[in-house]
């Protein structure tokens, strides 16, 4: 049977993540995922795309207070309270309004990036929808995540892509929120809905993966021949992108937690 073997947030998208023994399922996502976003002078986002240094941004979470760390600079303390002006900010085909977290946060974030930046928190009173195509219902909501309010990721399905490398992965390379453990590798492609710790969850779609995951999330280099992207590519290209992983969408919220199993409502559609 297939089980959690890991649960993950973070914080601040495209920086570095928290792993979590049990964790909150919102329609909108984990609890405590990507509730934060650096912008640019425009509004928007930036990510390890660009800056793969944001990879060593660190989060460390003490209760509701989140403290960031970087290489030997200052900690940045963020306020537990959704406060600040609200600013025009653009993540991918979104528009929305986010809370400008202030001046001293900006400054922190520009001298990691070495350009001009902004950290912005989402605003409860500007929700971000998720892609009408794939919404289980005309509200329903995601933080400032890629897309979709969970990725799934399977360890079988990475022991496989090492094999064909010939080198060991971290799946932290991957950005999970939640990873599972199965028998058969890439068995999550057939999943329609999953049952965990009492939560069911809808996949969207798989997901399509990019430069990111060439990115050692410990030191913020890129892999010199963007590997495993480039092998991953051998066996797992589509006509819409390298697949690996899937998108999945609560229907409700829940907990659940490292150990729980992984209950299949429907497989090999």
């Amino acid at each position: 049977m297939a089980r959690v073997t890991a649960l993950w947030i973070y914080p601040v998208k495209s920086c570095g993540g928290i792993a979590l023994e049990t964790v909150e399922v919102l329609t909108q996502g984990f609890q405590g995922d990507r509730q934060w976003m650096i912008v640019d002078a425009d509004g928007k986002f930036l990510s390890q795309r660009q800056y793969p240094q944001l990879a060593r941004v660190k989060p460390h979470m003490i209760e509701d207070n989140l403290t960031l760390t970087f290489d030997d600079f200052s900690p940045l303390k963020l306020s537990p309270k959704t406060v600040g002006s609200l600013k025009p900010v653009t993540i991918w085909r979104n528009q929305t309004q986010a809370l400008d977290q202030g001046p001293e946060a900006a400054a922190w974030f520009s001298e990691v990036l070495q350009t001009p930046c902004r950290l912005v928190r989402q605003s409860p009173d500007h929700p971000r929808p998720v892609n009408p195509k794939y919404a289980l219902w005309e509200t329903q909501n995601v933080s400032f995540a890629d897309g979709y309010p969970v990725l799934l990721t399977n360890t079988a399905s990475l022991k496989l892509l090492e094999e064909k490398l010939g080198a060991a992965v971290s799946i932290n390379q991957f950005r999970p929120n939640l990873v599972v453990e199965t028998a058969q590798p890439f068995a999550e492609d057939h999943w329609q809905t999953v049952d965990i710790g009492g939560t069911t969850f809808v996949t969207a779609k798989p997901c399509e993966r990019c430069i990111v995951i060439t990115t050692n999330q410990t030191t913020g280099d890129r892999h010199p021949t963007q590997e495993p992207l480039r092998t991953l590519g051998t066996f797992r290209r589509t006509a819409k992108g390298i697949l690996f992983g899937i998108n999945l969408m609560p229907t409700s919220s829940g907990k659940i937690s490292v150990g729980d199993a992984v209950i299949l409502d429907s497989t090999m559609f």
